[in-house]
């Protein structure tokens, strides 16, 4: 099985257009959504309607959840992408699933199997975040069982294989490529360029799964001023170069 995983696409049409069309050349069976989809000051409503009309297997993330909560507790991100969405767009909202198997040996999830907010394959410190130890994932991945878990939320593109065998993937992020968080400790996020990112995991005879990212060109620029004029000053520089707070 061929499987092509996208995650925190954040209403950035242009980069889902760019990474669904780079897609389409690799000849996958299927492609999933690891949730955090609309929540950003960019395209949520038509982006939401791109992917309503693929019907892709996705589950919600953090953000789909919290943009369905209480207004006078959300972020500023989650409101302005709750006041573009069409009623028929928030009812598809809140019917996704918060894990999904995709198969017996394919487990979705947005963080972690217990978790849309624990980070899986990085640990955040005093110090800032880094990428997790072995023994951290393996704490985190708990009792799920799969040989292949594929998660998002980071926004970085990591994987690791744990002593028994099972592949815990993160395909990075489509639509943002940088962002800072207070979470636990102050920390920043950073892919270090502005393209789209995803993967393609597939199995082999053996049922040994493999691991290939992908990072896609598209006009950043563009949806650098869409974010400025939308009133995100702070997401151009990470939509521009991948960082956060880097003058360009």
């Amino acid at each position: 099985m061929k499987i092509a995983a996208i995650s925190d696409i954040h209403g950035n049409l242009a980069a889902l257009d760019a990474v669904l069309a780079d897609i389409a050349r690799h000849g996958v069976d299927v492609t999933v959504n690891l949730g955090d989809i609309v929540s950003g000051h960019l395209q949520p409503r038509d982006t939401a309607a791109r992917l309503m009309a693929l019907d892709l297997p996705t589950i919600r993330g953090n953000h789909e959840r919290q943009l369905l909560g209480d207004p006078q507790r959300m972020g500023v991100s989650d409101a302005y992408a709750r006041a573009q969405l069409l009623p028929e767009q928030l009812a598809w909202i809140t019917a996704l699933p918060a894990n999904l198997r995709l198969r017996h040996d394919v487990l979705l999830v947005h963080g972690t199997p217990a978790s849309d907010l624990v980070y899986f394959l990085d640990t955040v410190t005093p110090q800032g975040s880094r990428a997790a130890t072995l023994e951290e994932v393996v704490q985190r991945a708990g009792a799920a069982e799969a040989a292949l878990i594929l998660c998002g939320h980071t926004h970085m593109p990591r994987s690791i294989t744990l002593p028994d065998g099972r592949l815990i993937v993160n395909p990075g992020s489509v639509g943002l490529q940088a962002y800072d968080d207070d979470h636990l400790y102050p920390h920043v996020m950073e892919n270090g360029t502005p393209h789209a990112r995803y993967a393609i995991v597939e199995d082999d005879a053996q049922g040994v799964w493999h691991v290939q990212f992908h990072q896609v060109e598209y006009d950043w620029e563009t949806q650098a001023r869409l974010a400025l004029a939308h009133g995100r000053p702070d997401w151009v520089v990470p939509l521009r170069s991948g960082r956060v707070g880097v003058a360009i």
